[in-house]
């Protein structure tokens, strides 16, 4: 595990030299209250299910129009400034929600959707603190290398999906490192590493040129 973790950490650092542009919601689009931080951090069960149902429901919507899809997207934006706090990333990923976004990774039909999913999986994987025993990371490594593979050639799409791949390769390995019990949802394939490997060698005879 060791070394898996080294490779994830090498891969996540020389993709972090492309650095994402940084994201904004409009609040005013947003088609559900713009919680701060504190205010979901102190909310009670009932609220933060019901907020959770709504935020669920909103990402499950077709994107019938251009205007769905915007609204779909400026909510991935506000789930964006939420995963980089490690209370509410625990929480999240631990819910519901990530379902929702691995659905969503497999079934939307705007790639800009996708690529933004999987932006808020990646950063609920570099910032949560716990994880659930229940939470699908295998199906959501296996899309991941599914999608990657399929667009090889593709750098834009590629450079979408890698970063998210290799948060939750590092999150596997560094919850085995510390001794937590590897669960069957949490298995990792091994065309996922065989891709990963693939895109560090290319990526380094991109790097020196």
């Amino acid at each position: 595990q060791k070394c898996i973790k080294t490779s994830c950490n090498v891969f996540v650092c020389f993709f972090q030299i492309m650095k994402q542009v940084p994201v904004r919601f409009d609040s005013k689009t947003l088609h559900i209250p713009a919680y701060s931080v504190e205010k979901l951090s102190s909310m009670q069960d009932m609220d933060w299910n019901n907020f959770l149902k709504r935020v669920c429901s909103l990402l499950d919507s077709v994107e019938k129009n251009t205007g769905a899809a915007r609204s779909k997207l400026n909510l991935l934006y506000y789930l964006c400034t939420l995963a980089v706090h490690k209370e509410i990333a625990s929480r999240l990923i631990s819910s519901q929600l990530f379902p929702v976004l691995i659905q969503q990774l497999r079934a939307a039909t705007n790639w800009d959707i996708r690529a933004s999913v999987a932006r808020v999986i990646g950063l609920l994987a570099l910032h949560t603190s716990e994880l659930g025993e229940n939470v699908p990371i295998s199906e959501a490594i296996t899309l991941l290398t599914e999608l990657i593979r399929e667009n090889f050639r593709n750098s834009k799409l590629k450079q979408c999906f890698l970063p998210a791949l290799g948060e939750l390769l590092y999150l596997i390995a560094s919850k085995e490192e510390k001794g937590e019990h590897p669960r069957e949802c949490w298995a990792v394939p091994s065309a996922a590493y065989t891709v990963l490997m693939r895109c560090l060698r290319e990526g380094v005879r991109l790097f020196h040129g």
